[in-house]
């Protein structure tokens, strides 16, 4: 049956018709809803691990006792997962394992730009890299087989466009291959030193027998151009959406070598493809893997001399860097593909009655320098709040406050402070805040608990005491999780309630000791909260003197010098109102 799927949809009936039984992720856009689609099969179990690394071992805890298993992440989850990925390559598999990596080539959602080919080489693990839906689906369940036969786990690369595009797909009936055995193999499977050894050899063999593989495959092709175009044959070696920009911009003028297979790549066919154009051109996003292989084949071939190593391609970028290489011209501004009205921009701001602004405007008051970490309070660094000073990575807040601490921290020492998401806490940040209670540092951490996984849209965790299917969980007890690492001042706080978070936050600095602050109140697009009645202001009372402005929540304006609220928006968190100097804000009643 033909039916139009998300390319992460695609990628969950993939999983599914192959068999797959045992799936553990960690939530990161664009991978999310390849796992919250697979969560729909009641015939595989799925579960959100409290990181990336955690699900690959459970995926391969899963595989060795003999069923196909999946983990998913985005590209800088796969940092995390590293660990045990270059060692899994040692290992081989005992069921199928399949990798998901989604990159995000400009940073839609994400912190950097990675291209994640670099892991696949350097873990020397094979990686398919599909360019829309239906090949997602088959290349999912290519991986699996794959996979037991070479022994080896398989990542298969999504990127935004594909996970987050729809088109086509041709589905099946799921087939489980029988459970293989689990049998105890100490020098396969134990990777201490002396074994690890004789598994490196392994590694390389299978390599190169996946390398013959690719020159022959199906998922590695050449499209001839058509008969009929004449003028200088130009080949273009692509991949992934790219492939799809290649076609709709240049047609049938150009021939082709679409790769599937991005590691290891082939090198007779590439040097045939070569060797039968006029122009040879490389066009992938981000960093030039496929460019740098032809070139130490001996090929002279273009590809980043001329396209951007930064940022996503288009088919309008593709016109404007390679037409006048391909087509022996100019691009022209009214060739562009673009949309006739103009679309106003959309910053990313904290939602009307988000938890986090409280908090962070008691910061920003306090003038402390805030070291932040990933999650939709990240927006806290944007005016007006302006209240962050860092974000690096998952968890670098509480271990970097603790060496901004112990340096001294300058003319910051004694007010600056670290806030992490609870999601991210659980994630990577217990460890730092282990190392603050170990080796003591006047350290203030701030948990920011709104009860969920915000920004990559409402994934439980372990500490909201449902699972992936809203059942019943463990729950993980910040606080009592706290007092036992060794903090012997911990204080809850609702955000929503100024006064307090100002006390809290000046006391905790006043004191040469390491503490935590839980600021707790369920995130304001939760469906079981439920919200006070929207404000509004009484232009009576109002003065313009702007001081609901300091907030910068969404739901409040200035109109003819008074503030204005829209009711469609807020949410009734009375934030505003403790701000204004004159009393302006007013409660609506239902009859209103």
């Amino acid at each position: 049956m033909k039916e139009l799927m998300l390319g992460n949809k695609a990628f969950a009936r993939g999983l599914y018709e192959a068999g797959c039984s045992f799936v553990s992720s960690y939530p990161g856009t664009p991978s999310t809803e390849v796992t919250e689609e697979a969560v729909k099969y009641d015939e595989i179990y799925c579960e959100w691990a409290p990181n990336e690394k955690v699900a690959m071992e459970a995926a391969f805890g899963a595989s060795l006792a003999g069923v196909r298993s999946y983990c998913g992440m985005k590209h800088v989850g796969l940092n995390v997962a590293a660990d045990p990925l270059y060692t899994m390559s040692y290992t081989g598999v005992n069921g199928g394992i399949v990798i998901c990596v989604a990159d995000d080539a400009g940073m839609h959602s994400s912190q950097n730009e990675q291209d994640s080919r670099h892991h696949a080489i350097a873990s020397k693990v094979p990686m398919l890299e599909p360019s829309d839906s239906g090949e997602t689906l088959s290349f999912v369940k290519l991986a699996y087989d794959l996979s037991e036969e070479y022994d080896t786990p398989v990542i298969v690369k999504m990127c935004t466009r594909v996970a987050h595009s729809q088109s086509v797909v041709e589905t099946s009936d799921r087939v489980v291959p029988a459970r293989k055995a689990y049998e105890k193999n100490i020098p396969k499977n134990v990777m201490m030193p002396g074994n690890a050894i004789k598994r490196h050899p392994f590694v390389e063999e299978r390599t190169e027998k996946l390398r013959a593989l690719a020159e022959t495959a199906s998922f590695n092709r050449i499209e001839w151009r058509d008969d009929s175009c004449t003028g200088k044959h130009v080949g273009i070696i692509t991949c992934s959406t790219t492939y799809q920009y290649v076609r709709e911009a240049f047609g049938n003028t150009v021939s082709v070598c679409k790769l599937g297979m991005v590691n290891p790549l082939p090198v007779q066919l590439i040097k045939d493809f070569a060797a039968k154009v006029d122009t040879l051109i490389v066009a992938e996003e981000l960093d030039p893997i496929i460019e740098n292989h032809c070139r130490a084949l001996g090929l002279a071939v273009t590809g980043k001399d001329v396209l951007p190593i930064c940022g996503e391609f288009s088919q309008n970028l593709l016109k404007k860097y390679l037409s006048p290489i391909i087509c022996g011209e100019e691009f022209k501004d009214d060739d562009v593909n673009a949309v006739s009205d103009e679309i106003p921009g959309r910053p990313p701001v904290m939602c009307a009655g988000c938890p986090h602004r409280g908090l962070f405007y008691t910061l920003s008051k306090n003038k402390c320098t805030v070291l932040g970490d990933i999650g939709c309070y990240t927006l806290g660094a944007v005016a007006p709040l302006s209240a962050m000073d860092m974000t690096l990575c998952m968890g670098a807040s509480v271990s970097a406050i603790h060496g901004f601490n112990k340096a001294g921290g300058g003319e910051n020492e004694g007010k600056t402070v670290a806030v992490i998401g609870d999601s991210t806490f659980m994630h990577s940040g217990m460890t730092g805040l282990a190392n603050i209670a170990y080796n003591q540092s006047d350290s203030t951490v701030i948990i920011l608990d709104n009860s969920i996984t915000g920004m990559t849209g409402h994934q439980q965790n372990p500490t909201t005491g449902l699972n992936i299917k809203g059942d019943p969980a463990g729950k993980i007890d910040l606080e009592a999780l706290c007092r036992s690492m060794g903090f012997e001042r911990v204080r809850v706080v609702d955000p929503y309630d100024l006064k307090a978070c100002d006390a809290a936050i000046k006391e905790e600095l006043a004191v040469k000791a390491p503490s935590v602050i839980i600021s707790r109140r369920p995130c304001a697009l939760l469906k079981n909260v439920k919200h006070n009645p929207p404000l509004r202001v009484n232009r009576d009372k109002c003065v313009g003197c702007k001081s609901c402005m300091k907030i910068g929540c969404p739901a409040i304006s200035m109109k003819d010098g008074k503030a204005h609220i829209d009711n469609t928006l807020c949410v009734g968190c009375g934030i505003c109102e403790q701000l204004c100097p004159v009393g302006a804000f007013e409660s609506c009643q239902k009859e209103d």
